[in-house]
């Protein structure tokens, strides 16, 4: 078999023993050898391709917390408050107002032909203006006769017109948490969390209405077009379903397909966790070189932003109810426990500190019920979290997961509205988590934020907000580090560290390819750098 030397201007390995190189060397899927010009071409059968001669050279990006959502969402209405780029390239404003907003949607109601199609729209985020949140009243300048659903960023609020609440019900329903009434018990349209998003039944769960092939291929090509070759579905409905898990392999398993995929399972109360367990034990043997299966996804809380996030004394700065419980703590010890014995990795989402406590201690009691070693069990987000959590979590072998774009998209609003300046200087502290010896990753959690780990890493890195305040000098990593952290330290969270994440001989041959060196520019600019293509097992996919 030939062997392919691609010399490049820089070539950086995330590889302690080599750190950098001139050239990578690759056979089939795999890379062969990485080093000198010179010491590659003597490897036997080598022949040099100059492609990226003038390009520079790191691991393929690995996306450990995404949605397959992402993909599916873009073939709805974006009404977010950020200029967001889809996965064809195309551009789409922001809406800075809930005047521009509402806008958008009449666009989008003069579009669709048929009057009694319900429209999904989807980035909405009331924390940008003021006091004042999308209701039924807004949305019913857009249409009182065709339903309406506008999903919030952070996916777990929901705002419908009163046509959706009529066509639903709504109104009468006085038992689910969530469902927001004003002053004369009347629904306002605005639903918090999964019980109450579940309400609206008049159209495809909004949670599952990304899943399909097309969606799929979306995905690839959002994450193609930033460099990220490894991504993860972090919480997935469909694995239960084997027409669907048909679908996962004929897409992601193709040779067009330009990525690797994780896919969690998205543990639930409902069912039992004993049959999802023993599924994913089979699922997991029948991983492919590019489709991966077995781990798990459990939700505890909500949205800091949404004040549904479980937080532990001060608690709000509005002094606001402490949010909610998306899986009851004594469901999630039993699930957790079930799913541990099971020997699949958990992924938890913990935004608020007092979820990450409820984590640590049933991982704590788990433990010693069900001893297990490098488990990799994951805080993911963890935004809140403390040293004295971080310090446990190192003693319980766990990993953390971090939301730092989130100090981008909402560093402001939680240092003047939502934590108050001492508890929002702390979020995402990646300096922390490092200095209490939890491998950490940085991720998107696309659709909330976009996907872009060089952005990801420039968030981390600088901990800058959009008003130009540093939100926690002390919690700023280097841009090695962050670099690592979407790499490497991503594919160890995963389990695929042996397979992705650094450019080492045996491993896959997978590459982002960039126009400039990350480590060349200032911090701020590498998130506007230059992707011009991956490198996914030998195969090559241009932008």
């Amino acid at each position: 078999m030939t062997t392919i030397v691609y010399p490049a201007r820089m070539v950086r390995t995330m590889d302690p023993s080599r750190p950098t190189a001139e050239a990578i060397a690759v056979r089939g899927d795999r890379i062969r050898a990485v080093g000198s010009l010179d010491e590659l071409t003597t490897y036997p059968d080598t022949v040099v391709d100059d492609r990226y001669r003038d390009r520079v050279l790191l691991p393929g990006f690995v996306e450990a917390h995404a949605h397959v959502l992402s993909g599916g969402m873009w073939r709805h209405t974006y009404v977010g408050y950020y200029d967001r780029r889809d996965p064809h390239g195309a551009l789409w404003s922001g809406c800075t107002s809930l005047d521009a907003l509402v806008e958008r949607l009449r666009e989008a109601d003069r579009a669709i032909e048929d009057p009694a199609e319900p429209m999904l729209a989807w980035g909405l985020d009331p924390i940008y203006f003021g006091t004042e949140r999308l209701d039924r009243r807004h949305l019913d300048q857009v249409s009182t006769t065709r339903p309406i659903v506008v999903m919030h960023q952070s996916f777990h609020l929901a705002s419908i017109n009163s046509a959706m609440i009529a066509a639903n019900g709504i109104e009468e329903i006085t038992s689910v948490p969530g469902v927001v009434r004003d002053g004369a018990g009347r629904a306002t349209g605005e639903l918090q969390e999964v019980a109450a998003m579940s309400l609206v039944r008049t159209m495809p769960p909004v949670m599952k209405s990304g899943f399909d092939e097309e969606a799929l291929r979306l995905l690839g090509l959002d994450a193609r077009n930033n460099g990220v070759t490894t991504i993860t579905d972090l919480g997935s409905g469909e694995l239960m379903v084997e027409e669907s898990v048909d679908a996962f392999r004929r897409v992601v398993e193709g040779d067009d397909f330009p990525a690797r995929l994780s896919v969690f399972h998205m543990a639930t109360a409902a069912g039992d966790p004993a049959v999802a367990a023993a599924r994913l034990q089979e699922l997991r043997a029948t991983s492919g070189p590019k489709l991966h299966l077995g781990h798990v996804k459990i939700i505890l809380d909500g949205s800091i932003q949404g004040f549904t996030a479980r937080v532990n004394a001060p608690g709000y700065l509005t002094g606001d109810d402490n949010g909610i419980w998306v899986m009851p703590p004594e469901t999630f010890h039993q699930l957790f426990r079930t799913f541990h014995a099971a020997g699949s990795t958990i992924h938890v989402h913990c935004n608020g500190d007092e979820a990450t406590e409820l984590m640590l201690d049933t991982v704590e009691q788990v433990l010693a019920e069900v001893p297990r070693w490098d488990h990799r069990h994951t805080i993911t987000h963890a935004q809140m979290t403390t040293p004295a959590q971080y310090r446990r979590a190192a003693a319980l072998g766990l990993c953390a997961n971090l939301f730092a774009n989130h100090l981008w998209y909402w560093g402001d609003q939680h240092h003047d509205l939502i934590l108050g300046p001492d508890r929002a200087r702390r979020l995402n502290s990646a300096a922390t988590a490092l200095a209490a010896g939890v491998p950490i990753s940085l991720h998107c959690d696309a659709p909330v934020t976009p996907i872009n780990p060089l952005a990801t890493a420039s968030h981390a890195a600088t901990r800058l907000t959009p008003s130009g305040r540093v939100l926690g000098e002390a919690e700023r990593i280097s841009m090695p580090q962050a670099l690592e952290a979407v790499t490497l330290g991503a594919a160890y969270m995963l389990k695929l560290d042996h397979l992705v994440g650094s450019l080492e001989p045996g491993k896959y041959a997978d590459l982002a390819v960039l126009e400039v060196d990350p480590l060349t520019v200032d911090d701020v600019a590498v998130r506007d750098l230059q992707v011009c293509g991956t490198v996914v097992g030998g195969k090559h996919h241009g932008n």
